[in-house]
C-alpha cells in the first residue's frame, strides 16, 4: 500500500503518458494502491465492467454463509448520534455504516470468482469487494459521469418498484445525493447536468433479489484531464453517496457515530486503460484483515429515517452476489 499522495502523483504521471493502471483509495484518503499495467499481473484480481485479468467461476455448489449482526441496541446508539446531528443541523443526510462478523466455508478467492458484479476486486489479505455502484466514469473525450445509488427494496415485495420510488424518505435522500454529486462534479467539470433520474436496477443476491435506485449526472472535463487525473479523482472524495451532505460536517459526525476508521470500505477503486477511466465505490465489502471476517454495510440516514428500518436495511445488505 502507498500513501494517498503517492497514488495521486503516480496517476498523474501515468495518465499523461497514456499508461494503463489500477488504483484505489481508502475512505479517509490516507492510503491507496497503484498498479501499473494491471492486465499483466495476477496478484490483485479485478473485473471492471468486463475488463479483467481473471475468469469467472459459474459453480453453483452449496456453500455456507452466516452473519452475526451487532445488537439492535448498539446500532440504536449510533443512530441516535446521527439523529442528534441531523436535528442540530450539522447534516441533512448521513451515511451510517457498521461491521458485521461473518462466517463462510468459501475462500476469498472463491468468493471473488463466483461473485456477479459490475465491479469486483480481490486484494490478497486485505479485502474482497463486489460493487454494483459506479463512482465516476471518464470517457476518452473527457465526459465525466457519476451514477449514485440511493434507495433499496426487496424485489419480492408486492409493487416493490412503485413502493421504493414513492417512498418519501428514499425520495428525499436520493434528491439530496443527486444535488451533492452535481455540485461535486461542478468543481472539476463544466456543463454538469442530470442525464437520468431515479432509474431502477434489479440485483440478484444470496439473500434474494433487490431493487436499487440510481441517477446519472455528467459534465465535461478540460482537454488536459489525463495529466491531472489523480487530482481530479481526489478532489471528488469522499464519494457523496457514502458520506452525506454537507460533506465535512457529515464526515465528523460519521467518525463520532462509527468510532473507528472505515479503511478501504466506502473508498473507491478503478481502472485507467490509457484513454478512459472507470471506477467504483468500495461497497459490498468483505474485510479480510479481521478474525472473524467482517462484512461492512450501511445506509443513508435523514430526519425521516426510522431506526429499526435502517437496522434491517444494513443487515439486508450483508450478502454474497451469487
Amino acid at each position: 500500500m502507498l500513501t494517498a499522495t503517492d497514488v495521486i502523483l503516480a496517476m498523474n504521471r501515468a495518465g499523461e503518458a497514456g499508461r494503463p493502471f489500477l488504483f484505489g483509495f481508502d475512505f479517509e484518503l490516507t492510503r491507496g494502491f497503484f498498479i501499473p499495467d494491471p492486465l499483466r499481473q495476477s496478484r490483485v484480481r479485478f473485473n471492471i465492467q468486463g475488463i479483467t485479468n481473471t475468469s469467472d467461476d459459474n459453480a453453483d455448489t452449496p456453500y455456507m454463509f452466516e452473519r452475526f449482526p451487532e445488537p439492535e441496541a448498539v446500532y440504536a446508539r449510533r443512530f441516535d448520534i446521527i439523529r442528534a446531528g441531523l436535528l442540530r443541523g450539522d447534516s441533512f443526510l448521513t451515511n451510517l455504516t457498521v461491521r458485521t462478523p461473518v462466517r463462510t466455508d468459501l475462500t476469498p478467492d472463491a468468493i471473488y470468482h463466483r461473485a456477479r458484479a459490475l465491479y469486483k476486486i480481490h486484494y490478497p489479505d486485505a479485502f474482497v469487494c463486489f460493487s454494483p455502484e459506479r463512482f465516476v466514469r471518464i470517457d476518452a473525450d473527457g465526459t465525466i459521469a457519476s451514477n449514485p445509488m440511493k434507495g433499496t427494496i426487496d424485489a419480492r415485495l408486492p409493487d416493490a418498484r412503485e413502493r421504493v420510488l414513492a417512498d418519501p424518505k428514499e425520495t428525499a435522500e436520493h434528491n439530496t445525493i443527486v444535488d451533492l454529486i452535481r455540485n461535486d462534479l461542478s468543481m472539476v467539470a463544466d456543463h454538469v447536468h442530470v442525464c437520468r433520474f431515479r432509474y431502477v436496477d434489479r440485483l440478484e443476491t444470496s439473500a434474494g433479489p433487490i431493487l436499487q435506485v440510481s441517477s446519472e449526472i455528467a459534465g465535461q472535463l478540460p482537454d488536459d484531464w489525463r495529466s491531472n487525473v489523480g487530482n481530479i479523482i481526489a478532489r471528488l472524495l469522499p464519494a457523496g453517496s457514502i458520506s452525506g451532505a454537507p460533506k465535512d460536517a457529515t464526515v465528523r459526525l460519521i467518525r463520532q457515530a462509527e468510532g473507528a476508521p472505515r479503511g478501504f470500505y466506502t473508498g473507491i477503486f478503478g481502472l485507467f486503460d490509457g484513454q478512459a477511466l472507470d471506477s467504483a465505490v468500495f461497497i459490498r465489502f468483505l474485510d479480510l484483515t479481521t478474525t472473524p471476517l467482517t462484512y461492512q454495510s450501511g445506509g443513508g440516514i435523514t430526519a425521516r429515517s426510522r431506526m429499526h428500518d435502517e437496522y434491517e436495511e444494513v443487515i439486508q445488505k450483508v450478502y454474497l452476489p451469487f
